[in-house]
Order: C-alpha cells, then sequence, then structure tokens
C-alpha cells in the first residue's frame, strides 16, 4: 500500500524534519517570499528528509519492524564523492601562470579546507538540486586569548533554503539582489536566551545586514559585485534552478522500505506462528520446549496457522526497484559494494562500464566548472582591492618565472581574472599503459613533458620539472664533491708514502688511471681532451668561485660542534 506524504511544509515545521532545514525550522517568509520561492522550500525540504533517513510519517507499535533503506543518501554522496573526490586543479592563461595558480591555491587549501568545501558544495547541489557559495574578506583580528589572526579570504557554501536570489528578468545569469535570511539562538539583553532572525541583503552597490527587521549595519559593496554564486546541479531548460540527484528515486526509495518492512512481517511471522487450539482450552496447555499436552478430547486439533507466501517473489521485486534506482542514477550495482570476480578490466573497459556516471560527471563538470570559476574571480577581486602586492611575482613562493610569462598583473585587465577549472578523471588510471603510450608520444616529438606530466594526474607539471632540475642539479655536485675528495685522498697519499702502486709519479692525482699514459701525454685524456686538473689546480677565480665552495663544502663539510647535557636522573646514561 502506498503511503502518501503530508506537505513537506508542515513537516518541516512541526516535526523531525525540522533539522533538515535548520534548528528551528524554516524561517518566516513574507507573503510574496512565500509565493516565489514556496515551492522552492518544500522541495528542498521533503528531498533533505530523504537524504536524513526520514523516510515515514508514523512510527509502527514498539516491537513491529519498520525498515528503512536509506539508498537516497547512498546514491548522493558515492556521487558526490565520484565527481569532486580526486579534486579540482585550477589553472590560468600562459602568461598569468606564474602567480594565479599559487594565489587560489594558498586560498583554497591554506586558508580554506579544499576538499571539505568541495564536498559541500557538491553534497547541497546532489540533494537539493541549487548550491550556494558566498566568498567574503576577513580582516585580521586578536582573539580574547592574544592569538594573531591574519586577514583571508572565506569561502562559504550556504545553506539553499536561507537564500533567496533575484535575477534580472531579461538575463538570468545577472543577480540583481540577493537576500541571506535564516534564524539562530542568542543572548537578549536582558540575559535571556531567544531566537533570532538575521537577515543581509546584498546589491551591487550596497550591503545591509538586519536582525530582527531592525539594521545594524549598512555599508557600500567594494567589488561592484554580489559576491554569492549559484550552482545549478543539473539544469532545467527555461528555470535558474536545478535538479537533484536523488529527485527520481524517493519514490523508488519509499516503495522498496514499504516492500522490506512487509517482508520483515513475514519473517517474523515464520519465527512466531499464530497456533490454532480446537477441542481444547489453551489454559490447560503449558507452552514451551519439552512439555507434554494430554487432551481429552480425542477429536481435539492444535496446528501452526501456515502461510503459502511467496518469499522469493518479494526479494525479486526488491532486487528489481533497486536496478530500477541504479539505472536512474547511472550508478553501477558494483559501485555500492557488490561482490564481483577480480579482474584485470582495462581502464577502456571500465568507462565503458562506468559510462551513465561519466555521462553525469561530465555533466557535473560543465555546471560547477562555471560556478568555481566565478567564485575564483571573485577571490582574486578581493585581493585586487585589499592585497594588491599579491599579483607581482615572488620567487619564494611562485613557481619559476617562464619566458612570456608577467611578473606583474594589471588588477585592471579583465584577463587577470581568467581562470579554468580541471576534474581531475574520477577512474583509476592505469600508469603503466599510460606511460608507455606517453613514451611512444614523446618519441614521435607529439608530446612535451609539462603534457605528460599532465595526463599523469601532476597538478603542478612546471613546479615538478623544476623539482627534478634541482635533483639533477644536487646529484651532479655531490658526484663533483666526492670526486673532489677522492682527488685529495690520492694527493695525501702521495704526499706521505709516494705514488700508489702502478701509479704515475707525475700525476698524484690520478688523472690516468692504472698507469696508462695517452698518445697526447699525461695531460690528455684517451679521447684528446685535456685531463681534469688535480686538486691543487683548481682556480676559482674563473667563474667558478662559487661552484667551488659548493664542491668543498660538500667535500669536506662543517660539522657544528653537538653538546649533550649530562642526564643526573639516570646514572648508567651520563652524556
Amino acid at each position: 500500500m502506498a503511503i502518501s506524504f503530508v506537505s513537506p511544509s508542515y513537516r518541516a515545521a512541526s516535526s523531525d524534519l525540522t533539522i533538515a532545514i535548520s534548528p528551528l525550522g524554516l524561517v518566516e517568509l513574507a507573503d510574496e517570499e512565500f509565493e516565489v520561492h514556496g515551492p522552492r522550500l518544500n522541495r528542498y525540504a521533503n528531498l533533505w528528509a530523504w537524504y536524513l533517513g526520514h523516510q515515514w510519517i508514523y512510527r509502527r507499535e514498539l516491537g513491529e519492524p519498520q525498515v528503512t533503506f536509506n539508498w537516497s543518501k547512498a546514491f548522493s554522496d558515492f556521487i558526490t564523492n565520484f565527481c569532486f573526490g580526486k579534486g579540482v586543479v585550477f589553472q590560468a592563461p600562459a602568461e598569468n601562470e606564474a602567480i594565479i595558480p599559487e594565489i587560489l591555491r594558498e586560498v583554497w587549501e591554506v586558508q580554506n579546507n579544499k576538499e571539505n568545501l568541495l564536498w559541500e558544495i557538491g553534497a547541497n547541489g546532489g540533494v537539493s538540486g541549487d548550491s550556494f557559495v558566498k566568498v567574503a574578506y576577513e580582516e585580521e583580528y586578536v582573539d580574547p586569548a592574544g592569538n594573531f589572526h591574519p586577514p583571508k579570504v572565506r569561502i562559504l557554501p550556504l545553506n539553499s533554503a536561507f537564500c533567496f536570489p533575484e535575477w534580472h528578468p531579461h538575463d538570468r545569469n545577472r543577480l540583481i539582489r540577493f537576500k541571506l535570511k535564516y534564524r539562530f539562538w542568542g543572548t537578549a539583553l536582558e540575559g535571556t536566551r531567544q531566537v533570532f532572525t538575521y537577515t543581509e541583503l546584498m546589491t551591487e552597490d550596497s550591503i545591509q545586514e538586519f536582525v530582527n527587521d531592525e539594521l545594524i549595519d549598512s555599508r557600500e559593496n567594494p567589488i561592484g559585485t554580489i559576491p554569492v554564486v549559484h550552482i545549478a546541479n543539473t539544469m532545467v531548460p527555461g528555470s535558474p534552478w536545478g535538479l537533484a540527484d536523488i529527485q527520481d528515486i524517493t519514490e523508488l526509495n519509499r516503495l522498496y522500505n514499504e516492500t522490506a518492512t512487509l517482508l520483515a512481517d513475514i519473517i517474523n511471522y515464520y519465527a512466531a506462528p499464530v497456533t490454532v487450539v480446537t477441542g481444547a482450552k489453551q489454559n490447560n496447555l503449558e507452552r514451551g520446549p519439552k512439555k507434554v499436552w494430554t487432551v481429552p478430547n480425542e477429536n481435539a486439533k492444535i496446528q501452526n496457522l501456515t502461510s503459502d507466501a511467496n518469499i522469493p517473489g518479494v526479494i525479486a521485486f526488491l532486487q528489481t526497484i533497486k536496478q530500477g534506482m541504479h539505472e536512474i542514477t547511472g550508478v553501477p550495482e558494483s559501485a555500492l559494494g557488490q561482490a564481483q570476480p577480480v579482474s584485470n578490466t582495462s581502464g577502456v573497459a571500465l568507462s565503458i562500464m562506468y559510462q551513465p556516471l561519466m555521462n553525469r560527471f561530465h555533466q557535473k563538470t560543465v555546471q560547477y566548472g562555471a560556478g568555481l570559476k566565478r567564485v575564483n574571480e571573485l577571490i582574486l577581486r578581493y585581493l585586487a582591492l585589499y592585497e594588491p602586492w599579491r599579483f607581482r611575482y615572488d620567487p619564494t613562493l611562485d613557481a619559476e618565472l617562464q619566458p612570456g610569462q608577467l611578473d606583474v598583473l594589471d588588477t585592471r585587465d579583465p584577463l587577470t581574472y581568467e581562470t579554468t577549472c580541471e576534474f581531475s578523471p574520477p577512474l583509476p588510471i592505469d600508469h603503466l599503459v599510460a606511460l608507455n603510450e606517453i613514451q611512444l608520444m614523446m618519441g614521435l616529438g607529439l608530446e612535451s613533458k609539462v603534457g605528460a606530466l599532465r595526463r599523469l594526474g601532476e597538478a603542478y607539471p612546471h613546479e615538478k620539472l623544476q623539482e627534478l632540475y634541482d635533483e639533477l642539479v644536487s646529484d651532479a655536485k655531490q658526484a663533483g664533491a666526492l670526486d673532489l675528495l677522492k682527488r685529495q685522498i690520492d694527493q695525501l697519499l702521495w704526499e706521505l708514502g709516494g705514488p700508489p702502486v702502478g701509479g704515475d709519479p707525475s700525476n698524484p692525482a690520478g688523472a690516468s688511471s692504472g698507469g696508462v699514459v695517452s698518445a697526447g701525454g699525461n695531460g690528455v685524456t684517451s679521447a684528446g681532451s685535456p685531463a681534469p686538473p688535480s686538486v691543487m689546480q683548481v682556480d676559482p677565480g674563473k667563474g667558478t668561485e662559487e661552484l667551488y665552495n659548493a664542491l668543498t663544502t660538500l667535500a669536506a663539510g662543517t660539522k657544528l660542534p653537538q653538546r649533550r647535557a649530562p642526564d643526573t636522573t639516570n646514572p648508567s646514561n651520563p652524556g
């Protein structure tokens, strides 16, 4: 039997669903706000109820099973993790690549928690269908404990039910007015705890804040644009609002729970069946194991009431419902833990298996990529206003400046605020196959080292190449220092005891090994080039003083004196 849900707005205001929207239920809306946003808020309340597991409108008697399979949350979380779990890489135009990526990395990863932000943004959109993100600049301050907190840019995902946007009537991409409204607990002037309603009204010109309809702050909008970004999870043509990932599976989830509860009732009946007694009194019969009944009436009958329920048919129906939810969301059945044989599935075969989910992934990259690009633009505009020095090249923080890249960015140039969002491939990469392909393409001159690193998932390829170069330089210096040390040892042995056995007295540094003299003389190697000079012949004045000092330091080194404090509490360890 189908269950008809009561109005979600009623449930949100007077039942356990209050926690799905806010700790105090829905905010009070004016007539105009309810007319415009009421259906949307009802939809949010219903979808969040399913996500949080509030999927029944009544409770059965104590002891009766009421089964809830929260497939809505399982599917939503899996899709969010599939799309955002590997992270997002932000890139800038080639001329700005030395400065902009490092700025965005610091804001997203240092000043904010990038992984949590991406998950929350994706979860809000996946459940409610709409995700709102606010960008704000937080001034420096000192907390009551005396700790200093530097200024930073805050990225704040908002509860969609608290957001009331207003777009231009002829341009749905232009936000002309935004209202943020929610309730919170606070302490009144007389010291009592009470509920307050906070409202923030933002336009392109001003920002106003109200508490219980009383203006508490009014200021100009410093960046000249509303610092809120709306991301529609799945675009609906002709509408600014999006659709949730679980929009079409809630009814199937309800039917699954009802059928599973009926199946639990059947199983309970088989575990404790009804006993039918004919021709005898129940009071004379002692119920339990190892009991002997004596019934004087020879026509008495005692039997358990049987049932011919088709349990395999019920289980098959449950499997059909679950398969339908998988097909609607695009999530393969094996993705949620279904046992499957271990195989050497290639990346192409895996992509075909996950093709419906990959289609959803590509759709999300379009929607959320545009939204995150707008978030980055707001971040850069705040920094251009409050911290303009960040748009100058800093060799201690930024990547190495490449030819054609700018060392100072013009904050008046729109190109400065342009970024791109690259979502990391969600499916695992067969690195052995990828390396073979990259090696072949590089051999044919069709791929660069930067492109190869990006194909392997490296977020910052230029920094990786610089790291590899620095490692090669370090290895070369260490090899040179070792060679220098060997020459010094040979020189010392020659001074103390003469040339080594089989050595050349005229070559104390061992330029020619094994006593073999080349045709060009002692100063020429067998290859025809001058032999390396001995340690006593190095001239640091020929543009090699810095390298000479570095090699000498690596070879001889300077070990700082160490001091150990005696341990008086442990006689066995005096030092």
